[in-house]
């Protein structure tokens, strides 16, 4: 078969999402009704790959536990470009598709993720497509993006089972990205930008450090004896205060975001607690800014400790980095956006506070992170359902399916153009280095 010049590329991609699009709707709609959380993915992953093999897409499975990576145009020479899905889900409790022994819920919509995903590689698959393109195409399935259940994670990194307690960190780590030169994923989004819009691009997030916090103190009778006892959950609540007395010492441009949980209270009513949990991301819009926080936290977690003659043990992990998306690469992508939904149905983003991993990825290539507007009610909340399927699961499918035509055609000569362009903020060694430097353990008491 001749190669086609782009036009033609760009009309059998778009023919073949509408097509089998609804193939990719119906995987987001078996993933939605069996979530499950981070590392934790088996059925999805399963899923997943059985979706693969029907596609006859080559994979890798069982990367950072459940993660997978299909390859197109695997013997192509010339770069590579990936487009990511996220396999994970959240705990909701009340969420309509909650599980009933879990709560686990895709209250973030990464269903649609790995449909958008999957769609793309579905209209890269139409005839003449990838023999047109100088490249290949990863198409890479991500586990546990939601930085949650950090005691249950934490208890995987001592096992060995992971290194860090975010799926690309350690898509990063195991070296599923070493021969990616570009990437790109698509989120969710409910309706903030506007009426009308339905692409969104151009977001910054904030980076974090996550911690898990043991209080420990004397167990004793609560009614009995309780002045014998040393109580965990009032040097918690101490701990709680002191994080509050911070909050004014925040600068506004930092955008900083302390929120922590107690996972434990206390063993039962009539004991006075000696071993309480909590959990907490320290987050903000720079790398120094979350550090400088974390050493004030860590101040305020010690005091409530020492106020009551207890001890604490902090352990502070690796989180995110800031997202910085790649403007080249969101230029590129803006125009397919563009000729899908209308400039006045793409929106341009600020900055958010919440945090991805998709930032650790932005550290050593160049990449993107664009949203579809195809949701409603409030992102993580009871209420978050992706509303609109065409437009979450094709639309986007479209949007990064042709921006992967535009990269490589013509001899791959804008996905040369973007990475040579590209100022990597930190090498892979540089990465690993710096996020091992965040792991600490320290126990004081007084």
């Amino acid at each position: 078969m001749a190669r086609m010049n782009v036009a033609e590329i760009k009309a059998a991609v778009v023919a073949e999402i509408d097509r089998r699009g609804d193939e990719a709707v119906k995987l987001a709609k078996e993933i939605l009704a069996n979530p499950e959380g981070g590392f934790r993915e088996h059925k999805t992953s399963r899923r997943v790959a059985e979706k693969f093999r029907e596609l006859g897409i080559p994979f890798q499975d069982g990367i950072a536990i459940t993660g997978l990576k299909g390859m197109l145009n695997a013997e192509s020479s010339g770069p590579t470009v990936g487009v990511m899905g996220e396999l994970d889900s959240l705990y909701v409790l009340g969420h309509p598709h909650a599980d009933p022994t879990t709560s686990a819920a895709h209250a973030c919509g990464h269903h649609a993720q790995i449909g958008s995903m999957v769609a793309a590689g579905i209209g890269l698959k139409a005839a003449g497509v990838l023999e047109s393109l100088s490249g290949r195409v990863a198409l890479m399935a991500a586990p546990a993006e939601e930085y949650v259940e950090i005691e249950y994670r934490n208890e995987l990194r001592k096992k060995g089972k992971v290194e860090f307690l975010g799926g690309k960190p350690e898509f990063i780590r195991t070296g599923a990205l070493d021969d990616v030169d570009i990437a790109m994923m698509t989120h969710t989004e409910p309706p903030l930008h506007g009426e009308g819009k339905k692409l969104a691009i151009g977001a910054t997030n904030t980076g974090m450090v996550a911690k898990f916090v043991q209080f420990q103190g004397k167990a004793a009778h609560a009614g009995g004896h309780p002045h014998l006892g040393i109580n965990a959950l009032n040097a918690a609540n101490i701990a709680l205060m002191a994080i509050h007395a911070q909050r004014e010492t925040f600068r506004d441009e930092d955008t900083v975001r302390v929120h922590p949980i107690i996972t434990r209270g206390g063993a039962s009513v009539n004991s006075v607690p000696a071993d309480v949990r909590m959990e907490t991301f320290v987050r903000a819009k720079t790398i120094d800014a979350y550090l400088a926080a974390n050493r004030k936290i860590d101040r305020a977690l010690r005091a409530g400790a020492m106020a009551v003659g207890g001890s604490v043990t902090i352990t502070t992990l690796p989180g995110y980095i800031p997202l910085n998306q790649d403007r080249n690469l969101q230029g590129i992508y803006e125009a397919n956006a563009v000729n899908l939904v209308g400039s006045e149905g793409v929106a341009h983003m600020g900055h958010r506070t919440g945090s991805t991993d998709m930032g650790d990825v932005c550290q050593i290539m160049p990449a993107i992170h664009p949203y579809v507007i195809a949701a409603t009610g409030v992102g993580h909340g009871n209420d978050y359902l992706v509303a609109d399927y065409e437009l979450g699961v094709k639309t986007a499918g479209k949007a990064m399916a042709l921006t992967v035509v535009d990269l490589l055609a013509d001899g791959a000569r804008k996905a040369k153009e973007v990475k040579k362009s590209f100022k990597a903020p930190m090498t892979k060694a540089e990465y690993l280095a710096f996020m091992r430097s965040l792991v600490r353990e320290e126990t004081f008491t007084e």
